[in-house]
Parts: structure tokens; sequence; C-alpha cells
């Protein structure tokens, strides 16, 4: 670090991070209604604001740019005057954000709808980043184990896994929801409410709130005012759209919590067996960043009521279900989520008297892939070799394959792959239109693999159905946090 004053390396930066962290999560987990005074002091830290600064650098988003127009990147790595000049703005209270740049975007699934990104300027990125790191631990320590989106070594097959497993324990009606324009309406006052629950200090709570304010520039170059929502593409915004959702998850374990009485069932399945045999629902509420399903152990009349129940619960939080999107149905019948298709069915091979849970590739899911095939195997595309336009399309497939490979996805990758090995075809066949095919099979070639597998310069196409399926295990309750393992470390040392 090339700077007058004393800046950590990266590496001891991350050190120090991480040590504070895992102390800020266990005096989080020991004192849950504890609130945190003094952790502006942490935002300034020159640790803090390194570590922020190298994740800003490295992220795909250093490569655009906010209103300023500098991109991250184009800053030297090892450079601190930015650094410098926001520690002192910050310890001087002069710190102000700059209204984000709109991007708007197609919505997957939807292309005639527009998403919105916020792009923030460098400056504000790296502050957004160091609150994220003095905030994410405390937060974290309160967070329920049913939400899986945004949160560190969380994955969307947690939340499949979990859908799964009490799908396939009598929990048949499902509340598939969808909340209207999420990011967009969450309320201010109810959000930095929910934040003062554990931060005390009014310097960063002025911070956060400064940055919800901060406002936005249109594409079109006009301002327009931030009176409500979190913009996506902020650092920051995942964290307070996980802190404003977990009034959700709060409600459904606060509902258990009342439905366990005096306690003398303190065993869960005894607790629910006798639930179940007063005519009582359970409830399951899985919720990935935005996107959630109630799982409901009881009648439709209790998934119905449960409908009501979550508007009612997100409406403080300025937040609505989509009347369209949000309906009441049986597992039997099958619902998307997560780009995956879940549905009970009679297992294969049976007399269809046993009926299991499935979990697949949706069909939004795998025309989204073959649109990507299909665009990467274009006409257009026929200016590239063989082997640019391979390896660009093994690297899109597998990704999407590896992410399907906890289901029952051997018939969709067998599919997957007859028709790359077709598209691929056709694709040579535009490149070298006078030249035959058995004439380009025996060019495009190679001794190590199969002969019907095109090939250039050691890079063959990939094939899915060569992906060995495993099913994925709830991990239930015990997912560590990253801080988790130090934190029992720190403990025992201060008991000892």
């Amino acid at each position: 670090m090339n700077s007058s004053e004393s800046w950590p390396d990266f590496d001891e930066a991350w050190s120090r991070v991480r040590r504070m962290q895992a102390k800020l999560y266990l005096w989080a987990t020991r004192n849950p209604g504890r609130e945190f005074d003094d952790l502006h002091n942490l935002v300034c830290d020159p640790a803090f604001l390194v570590h922020a600064w190298e994740r800003v650098h490295g992220n795909k988003g250093g490569r655009t740019a906010g209103i300023d127009g500098v991109v991250p990147r184009s800053i030297p790595k090892e450079s601190t005057v930015l650094l410098s000049t926001l520690r002192v703005e910050l310890r001087e209270r002069t710190f102000r954000p700059q209204p984000v740049r709109e991007k708007l975007i197609p919505k997957p699934g939807y292309p005639l709808k527009k998403r919105r990104l916020g792009i923030p300027t460098t400056a504000d990125r790296v502050v957004q980043a160091a609150l994220k790191l003095v905030l994410e631990p405390i937060f974290e320590a309160g967070f329920q184990p049913s939400s899986y989106g945004f949160r560190p070594r969380r994955r969307a097959q947690d939340a499949i896994a979990e859908i799964h497993l009490f799908g396939s324990r009598g929990y048949r009606w499902v509340l598939e929801a969808d909340i209207e324009a999420c990011f967009d309406r969450i309320d201010h006052t109810a959000l930095m409410e929910r934040v003062r629950h554990r931060i005390g200090d009014k310097r960063v709570l002025a911070l956060v709130k400064a940055f919800l304010k901060a406002g936005v520039l249109t594409e079109e170059g006009l301002n327009r005012d931030s009176q409500t929502g979190t913009p996506q593409g902020g650092i920051l915004s995942p964290l307070l759209a996980n802190i404003a959702l977990s009034v959700l998850d709060d409600h459904y374990q606060d509902k258990w919590d009342v439905a366990s009485g005096s306690g003398l069932l303190a065993d869960p399945g005894s607790r629910r067996k006798y639930l179940h045999s007063k005519g009582e629902a359970t409830y399951r509420c899985v919720r990935y960043a935005d996107d959630f399903v109630i799982l409901v152990h009881g009648g439709q009349h209790h998934a119905e009521q449960a409908r009501i129940e979550v508007a009612e619960v997100l409406r403080p939080m300025g937040l609505t279900l989509s009347p369209e999107k949000t309906r009441v149905l049986h597992i039997d019948e099958g619902f998307d989520f997560l780009g995956w298709r879940i549905q009970r069915r009679a297992k294969r091979g049976t007399n269809r008297k046993k009926m299991i849970v499935y979990t697949y590739p949706s069909k939004k899911s795998l025309a989204s892939i073959v649109a990507k095939v299909r665009r990467i195997t274009s006409r257009a595309m026929t200016y590239k070799s063989l082997e640019k336009v391979l390896k660009y399309l093994n690297l899109v497939v597998r990704g999407w394959c590896m992410y399907f490979r906890h289901g029952v996805s051997s018939d969709t990758f067998s599919y997957l792959g007859h028709y790359m090995w077709r598209e691929v075809a056709h694709w040579m066949s535009m490149k070298h239109r006078r030249v035959r095919w058995r004439d380009l099979r025996r060019r495009y070639s190679d001794p190590r693999y199969p002969a019907w597998l095109p090939a250039e310069n050691g890079t063959v196409l990939y094939n899915p159905a060569e992906i060995v399926i495993e099913r994925y295990r709830w991990r239930g309750y015990a997912i560590p946090t990253p801080w988790s393992a130090l934190a029992e470390q720190l403990d025992t040392l201060s008991r000892a």
C-alpha cells in the first residue's frame, strides 16, 4: 500500500476484519437483544476500508461505473488515495452518498418487463461494503435458518432440499407467493425501525438512511427521489432486503414458539403430532431473498388463511402480494421455485401407490438454457472458430447442469446433450457450406474422444449426460457462518 498513513496489506486486513466480525457475531449470539453502539469506528477502520476496497475492486461490478464515471478497476488496486479521502470524510461526517445510476435490464422469463438496477459510485460502493462487513455478522446471528438468499454459505439447493424434505413429511398444501416490486417498495421507516433493534450507533444509522435516500439518476438523465425501496445493484441492498423480509421468518418462528405452549412438549415431532391431533396446522416458511413459499401441514383452508396472514405481515413493510402470481395449490399439482419444478408423483417402477416428491428443472429453466445454446450457435457466430464456440458453450451449459445435478435431471441432461450436438452440427454446416458432413466430422474430431463429438485443438463438446446425479441433503440448522468456528474459539478463550 502506497500511502503515508498506516494501511494494512490485503491479507492483514482480511485477518483483522474476520476476527472482529467473529467477535460481533459472538456478542450478537450471546445477547439477542443487544444494541450495538460505537460501530462507526469500525466502518472508518483502515482494515475494514482496505478489505471493502478489495471486494469492490474484485467483484463483477468492478467493470461498471456509477454517475461519477469512475470504473473501480481503472484505479490501481494498491492505491489508497480514495480510501484516505473516504476515511477523512467518514470521521468528519462530511461523507454524502451520490444518486445511483439507473440501468434497466430485461427481467428473466419476462422479456417485455424491465428490472431496475441502481449502480452506485465507486466511493459509495466502498462505504457500503464497509458497512456490510460491520452489520452482516450482527444480523446473521438473528436471522432464521429457513431463509437462504444472499446469506453467506447458504445456497438455493438448501431451500429446495428443505421443501423436498417437508413435502415428503405431510406438508401437502403450498402457498406460492410473489411480492410485487419488492426491492422498489420497501418502506424506509419500517426498515430503519428493524435496523434500530440491533444498531444503536446514530452515525451508522445515518449512513444507512443516507444510502436509502440517495436518489436515482434515470437513463433519461432525470433525478428521481427514492422515497421507498433499496436499489438492486448496491452492495448493501441484499442485506437490507433480508432485514426487511425477516419479518416474515420471525412471524412463523414466533407462531411456532407460541404453539409450543408451556414447553411441556420439547420435542418438535411430538409438538407437531399434538397440534395435528387438535386439528391445527403447522407451517414452514422457506425463503430465498424475495422468493418464498409457505408449506402447510393441514388443509386447504389453512393455506388460504396463510395467504391473508402473510399479506398482513408484509403490509407494515410497504409490501403487497401479487394477486395474479400468488396461489394456493396441492403439492401434487406441482410448482416452480428457484428454477426447479417440485411435484409429488407416483414412484417410477412401483404399483403407483407410493407417492414421492420429485425435483427437476422447470420448463422455463430448460427453455432458457436452450435459448442460450441457440444464440451461441447462431449464424451470427460463424465468424468464430469452433474452439472458441465450444469453450463458451461448454462453460455456460456446465454451470447450468451443475446447478441442477442434485435433482431428477438425467432425462433433461440427455435431451440437452442431443440438442447441443444438433445445434453445433448445424453451426458447422453453416460455417462450411461447401464441405460434406463426412469431411467435417473428420476435420473436427479428436482421437481421444468419441468420433461423433465435435472437437478442435483439444476442446471437445461437453456432454451433460456424463454428470453424476447426487441428492442434495438438507443441512438443517447446522449451516455454519464464516465466523462460527472462530467465534467458538474466542468464546472458549474468554471462558478459560
